[in-house]
């Protein structure tokens, strides 16, 4: 096993009943995070519409004069939901880009949560090449996958328990001109027959009162159930939060992480593909490295080059694969750094040439930065306790010149290996 992560622990809540997913609670939802509504109506009226084409691209520091010069000619209340609207679409033109965005519809869950449109729109193109023509969305949110799912000429009905955000997938739907081909209903997702589709998708939420959730039965609903609708459809598609444990996955299941841009976004787990592969996909690309059921690489020197494998790579566990490709070997056995004495590019793990090796030691660094004229400092670490902006305060680099550090381990002892980038 290497060390991928730095993250949180889990708590281990009993399993919810699926049957209560996304109940209906009395909470007042909110479209910014002072301005309270309860629906979208007021903003998909026609003067709801042209005050939201007013605010777009309102600077924050001058919402306060943009709201009280509004309120002269307009309801106080539809001020502060198309202020509040606006807010949120500069938010998710990260997500969605602007030309979508600036014309969809959100709430703070649905910008948070939502799948980036890359990552939507390479899924369903998964989708469209195992001969999919239609698909239950279920757990559905503001429609993002739809929308992608939609645009690849797939037929959806796309199901979210909580009205506001069913109501936000319905404007979505319309505003970017699907609404041909995505029914949204507003229905708990237990309760949906999926049979007269060829394939289901589902996006358990994974995030509860007191954050991210770790453990997978306690998604609403809980893996488990979404895993018993998956393998009774002819293709199906479950998104999980990228920490899934691997034995978590089922075995009939094809485990899929994906990464965009080398930040790793989300796993999936595939029903109906190939039971038991494990794959890694890199976006943009896409470009896919498939599991070979090779053996941990062996613990070797450093070499010349250092590579440090995709996020979704490592996740995947397919680091002895990209070892396999460099003819490399580990630092260490359980760190993910692989190390090699020829550059051999590969598209997922970036190299770097190493020019020291060093124990740890700060003030044999901070002379060995003065002397090359360090200026431009880039602080990479694995399996090491010192945090990188600790370490910067401590060198002070100074200089024209730019290098990387790695605090990691070689063969169990502590190590700064200083490098730079080959490409």
């Amino acid at each position: 096993m290497y060390y991928y992560s730095h993250g949180a622990g889990s708590s281990q809540a009993p399993p919810p009943n699926p049957r209560r997913h996304r109940r209906r609670t009395h909470t007042i939802h909110r479209l910014a995070d002072n301005d309270l509504v309860n629906d979208l109506a007021p903003l998909l009226t026609p003067e709801g519409r042209a005050l939201l084409d007013e605010v777009r691209g309102t600077d924050p520091a001058q919402e306060l004069a943009v709201a009280t010069r509004l309120r002269r000619d307009h309801p106080a209340e539809l001020v502060s939901a198309a202020l509040g609207q606006a807010r949120l679409r500069q938010r998710a033109v990260a997500k969605f880009g602007a030309a979508d965005a600036e014309r969809m519809y959100f709430t703070p869950h649905g910008v948070e949560q939502s799948t980036r449109a890359s990552v939507a729109t390479y899924r369903a193109r998964r989708f469209g090449e195992l001969g999919v023509t239609s698909v239950a969305d279920l757990c559905c949110g503001i429609g993002g996958d739809a929308i992608a799912l939609a645009r690849a000429g797939i037929r959806v009905l796309a199901v979210d328990r909580d009205p506001l955000t069913a109501a936000a997938a319905r404007a979505n739907a319309e505003a970017l001109g699907l609404a041909d081909l995505i029914e949204v209903r507003e229905a708990d997702v237990t309760e949906v027959d999926v049979s007269a589709y060829d394939a289901v998708f589902v996006d358990p939420a994974r995030r509860g009162g007191r954050g991210r959730i770790f453990d997978p039965e306690a998604y609403s609903p809980p893996l488990s159930w979404a895993v018993q609708v998956a393998t009774s459809a002819p293709h199906a598609a479950l998104k999980v939060a990228p920490g899934v444990p691997h034995e978590a996955v089922p075995d009939v299941a094809e485990a899929e992480w994906i990464s965009d841009g080398g930040e790793v976004k989300e796993a999936v787990l595939w029903f109906g593909t190939e039971p038991g592969l494990v794959r890694a996909t890199l976006l943009p690309g896409p470009r896919t490295l498939r599991s070979r059921g090779l053996p941990n690489p062996a613990v070797r020197p450093v070499g010349r080059f250092l590579y440090e494998p995709d996020g979704a790579v490592i996740r995947a566990h397919l680091v002895a694969e990209v070892a396999a490709e460099v003819d490399g070997g580990l630092l260490d056995e359980t760190i993910a750094y692989v190390t090699a004495d020829e550059l051999r590019p590969t598209p997922y793990a970036s190299a770097y040439e190493i020019t020291d090796q060093l124990p740890f030691n700060v003030k044999k660094l901070k002379a060995l930065l003065r002397e090359r004229q360090v200026g431009i400092l880039t602080v990479k670490k694995r399996g090491s306790a010192v945090e990188p902006e600790e370490l910067r305060k401590k060198v002070k680099p100074q200089g024209p010149n730019s290098a990387t550090v790695f605090l990691t381990r070689v063969a169990g002892a502590p190590t700064m290996l200083v490098g730079r980038p080959t490409g």
